[in-house]
């Protein structure tokens, strides 16, 4: 080689290299970069057993790679990614898998363990952000498809979006998550009884649980108000029993409805709808449980088979449309007779073609059969009940429900399926391998753990999301509340009782009062976040304030989204003095630290301009309204709230 080629061949080698080095630190600052999110907590909901960020992030490119060990097994994840990537970041996303393309360069990585990583067991993952790309290794497809469900809450709230944003960064922080689920039952009932939602809106619902790792929807079927599913071997059930007079106010002051009034409101799915349902949620790793409430709640059943009844006249009886027709206290008096006859051979009959069909259309190892609220008085005029507990020595009516709950266990059984209850169903005696789900309360779940059986705990105390969620003044008007605050405090094992027997807890979204699905998901969110954290995170990880620090960025997703949700925990509480209090004075409260609090008695609408509360108010002689509102510095959060004077003097202690 002469010297002149050797000079050459050495600077073409030297051109070389100097764009290779030039290429990787382009690549390293485009990949590896300083985050505009530095420093800012990263705000996953559920809070994840352990997570350590990084300095820097990982910018996703605009195509993309995403590489699975098993495609197939990771469908549900890769289509949730493709799906939101190319949705609000228009990236164009490809998947490679198997282990052909393992060595191929992809920013996203989908790894089932060969071998099972015992510290995050079925539904648990790993989550890796580093400046090259992103992994996520899991035992099963569970864990891959919440590893990608926190994926997401890494990445801008923008990428909540239905429509394509243009010029923003797709950067994920660099962090390291290991992350399993504290219970394994984390559930949300949905009442499509007192009022019916379309299978398009049952998937919406879906879709906005697993984006909170819930796992179960618990699929209230039937009640006073309506029966929800076909079942071929009784027809009437929904030619009957499915439909309604339409009423709009507050659910029980209805007036009852004429004889002339359409019954044409309401709905059912069919089996077909049902089994779509069923296999929509098997791809998101939710299970669907059934609920047919009986032997009380049992009208609309009742108005389709008069039959049922241990009455006479049950033949008259209508679908319930919300008119009052319970007395409510300590003893519960029906106005009408909407329970099935314990005595009455026939319902034996129904409830085995019910189940037959119930339990082939529904996959889940339970099937719940209600057995609250079952007003007994009917039962106690009835000469056929009596008879029945002279034969079977049943000594109270308590011991008759209990008798039901046994053949109707049996029932179950043979279908191959778990019997599962209110709590009511342990008066009288609790069948062998009866679970319970506890709702007044975590009494009933203490009693039932202790007598060795498994228990899911819902408390209407923490855990009853139609509850109001803030003042009654500002609320759609329920007969109680649940603040945001309170259903943070729900832990599903109480002191004393064996965590083995504790499968998990639930939200529970009654419908009485919700006619619609925005105002569904008012009453869900963000109650819904927190009991997601109960039931998913360490008990020693959960904390108030950094909940609140994670809700509000939350909020934002949900504007971005689309979904709604309340404000209330911004709003002030209203704490009426003593009666001994002379002059009478008013107290308020947040539930959240480092707001304050305006307020006026002049009827004007108060700002950060007013007087700021700092201690107990005296109400002006003849002021007849408090109007408050919280602010946060100078920006207002909470609602403006109008409270009557003499609305407060009411509620005095």
């Amino acid at each position: 080689m002469s010297a002149a080629s050797f000079i050459f061949s050495v600077s073409c080698r030297m051109k070389n290299l100097l764009l290779l080095i030039c290429c990787s630190i382009a690549t390293s600052l485009l990949y590896s970069q300083p985050s505009p999110h530095a420093g800012k907590r990263i705000a996953i909901i559920p809070e994840p057993v352990s997570l350590k960020q990084g300095s820097g992030s990982f910018l996703l490119p605009a195509r993309l790679t995403i590489w699975a060990s098993d495609e197939k097994a990771s469908r549900s994840a890769i289509r949730l990614l493709q799906h939101k990537l190319s949705t609000a970041a228009g990236i164009r996303v490809e998947v490679a898998g198997g282990i052909a393309a393992a060595n191929r360069p992809a920013a996203i990585k989908l790894a089932l363990n060969a071998s099972p990583d015992e510290t995050i067991g079925q539904e648990g993952y790993r989550l890796s952000v580093t400046g090259s790309g992103i992994s996520i290794a899991a035992n099963q497809p569970a864990g891959l498809y919440y590893g990608v469900q926190s994926l997401l809450q890494l990445l801008p709230e923008q990428i909540e979006s239905a429509q394509l944003i243009k010029d923003l960064q797709w950067e994920a922080p660099l962090v390291e998550i290991v992350d399993y689920p504290r219970f394994g039952w984390r559930g949300v009932l949905l009442d499509v009884a007192r009022h019916f939602f379309t299978k398009e809106e049952v998937r919406d619902f879906i879709d906005d649980m697993t984006r909170y790792k819930y796992n179960l929807l618990h699929f209230h079927l039937s009640d006073d108000q309506g029966w929800r599913i076909e079942i071929k071997a009784l027809p009437k059930l929904t030619e009957t029993g499915a439909w309604n007079v339409k009423k709009q106010g507050y659910f029980g002051t209805f007036s009852k409805p004429l004889p002339n009034e359409p019954r044409n409101y309401g709905g059912f799915y069919t089996q077909e709808d049902i089994k779509e349902l069923v296999a929509y949620a098997k791809e998101r790793f939710v299970n669907i449980m059934p609920e047919i409430d009986v032997p009380g709640h049992s009208l609309a059943a009742i108005a389709s088979y008069p039959e049922l009844s241990c009455t006479p006249g049950a033949n008259q009886y209508k679908v319930n449309s919300g008119e009052n027709f319970m007395k409510w206290g300590p003893k519960l008096t029906a106005l009408v007779d909407n329970t099935l006859c314990p005595a009455n051979e026939k319902v034996y009959v129904f409830l085995d073609k019910v189940f037959s069909e119930i339990a082939a259309l529904f996959p889940f190892d339970y099937i719940h059969v209600g057995g609250d609220e079952c007003a007994k008085n009917f039962w106690e005029q009835s000469a056929e009940v009596r008879s029945l507990m002279q034969k079977e020595k049943l000594k109270n009516m308590e011991e008759v429900q209990a008798y039901f709950e046994r053949r109707l266990q049996k029932i179950i059984a043979a279908k191959g399926k778990k019997f599962m209850g209110w709590d009511e169903i342990l008066e009288g005696g609790l069948a062998p391998g009866a679970a319970v789900m506890s709702w007044r309360g975590v009494k009933g779940g203490i009693q039932a753990a202790k007598l060795g059986h498994e228990v899911v705990m819902t408390p209407s105390t923490h855990t009853y999301v139609d509850l109001m969620q803030g003042d009654p003044i500002i609320e759609p008007r329920v007969y109680a509340s649940v603040l945001l605050k309170t259903s943070y405090q729900f832990d599903p094992v109480p002191a004393g009782v064996d965590a083995r027997l504790i499968k998990g807890g639930q939200a529970n979204l009654w419908t009485e009062q919700i006619y619609n699905t925005r105002h569904l998901q008012y009453m869900l969110w963000p109650r819904g976040l927190s009991i997601a954290e109960s039931l998913w995170s360490p008990r020693e990880k959960k904390s108030w304030d950094g909940f609140i620090d994670k809700v509000e960025r939350h909020f934002k997703r949900f504007d971005i989204a689309e979904i709604k949700y309340s404000r209330a925990m911004y709003d002030p509480i209203f704490v009426s003095g003593k009666k001994t209090d002379n002059p009478f004075k008013i107290a308020l409260e947040t539930q959240i630290d480092g707001l304050d609090i305006y307020y006026s008695f002049d009827n004007s609408f108060p700002d950060h301009f007013y007087p700021r509360y700092a201690g107990p108010l005296i109400p002006p002689k003849d002021a007849v309204m408090l109007k408050v509102i919280t602010y946060r510095g100078k920006t207002p959060v909470g609602r403006m709230i109008a409270m009557p004077i003499d609305e407060l003097k009411k509620r005095l202690r």
